[in-house]
């Protein structure tokens, strides 16, 4: 799901960091409102780190393989500071190992952060409020982690296919985008049941991991 340097061109990197900017700026905003903001930042460490190495965890998928994102679950956990987490994530993915670039920076973290943004306020929507992770809970934690990533793969599809550059075979690369977009429907689903796991896990153990929700 990472778009690589070159396949995309400069406008829509342009608007690609645009639009990452803006989100930047209106998480940044409701993070100011806590009370203490920086009482979260070893939270967002460790999940920055989290997706970090997710990339580096491969599922195999019959003769190919998928590998974590857990932009849905990064946004559970982390709220507000999902999406600045997430672009320092694929900040050194691409600096370290060549896993998305530079230039598609700004799209790759729109991509990723926004869904996650969008399964926090899901889950947050769908949270109880009784003490024990009651079913309906988890139901919102697995439509968050699976809808991240499905929405996020939503948003891949479409970039991709509509600015395919000349050099390369559209019909060959739509064929293999429209491919990758099944195994993401599969991995959806892993991420969602993987989301419920670690949520339900968080609640018992450390729910205060939770409070911004």
């Amino acid at each position: 799901m990472h778009i690589p340097d070159g396949f995309l061109p400069p406008s829509v990197s342009i608007i690609g960091y645009a639009v990452t900017g803006g989100a930047t700026w209106y998480s940044l905003r409701q993070i100011n409102k806590d009370k203490n903001p920086q009482e979260n930042i070893p939270k967002a460490s460790l999940l920055t780190a989290a997706f970090f190495v997710a990339s580096l965890i491969h599922i195999p998928l019959g003769f190919s393989s998928i590998h974590l994102v857990l932009n849905g679950l990064v946004g559970v956990v982390l709220g507000y500071y999902a999406l600045t987490a997430i672009t320092i994530g694929l900040f050194f993915q691409a600096v370290m190992f060549q896993h998305g670039g530079l230039s598609t920076l700004g799209v790759n973290a729109a991509m990723m952060g926004i869904p996650a943004l969008l399964a926090y306020h899901l889950f947050k929507l769908g949270k109880s409020q009784e003490s024990r992770f009651n079913f309906r809970t988890k139901l919102f934690a697995f439509f968050a982690g699976a809808g991240a990533l499905a929405t996020s793969a939503a948003i891949f599809t479409v970039v991709t296919i509509t600015t395919i550059t000349p050099d390369l075979n559209a019909e060959t690369e739509q064929k293999a985008i429209f491919v990758a977009l099944g195994g993401y429907a599969i991995q959806a689903v892993i991420e969602g049941i993987f989301t419920v796991m670690l949520v339900s896990f968080l609640e018992r153990v450390k729910p205060e991991i939770l409070s911004n929700n």
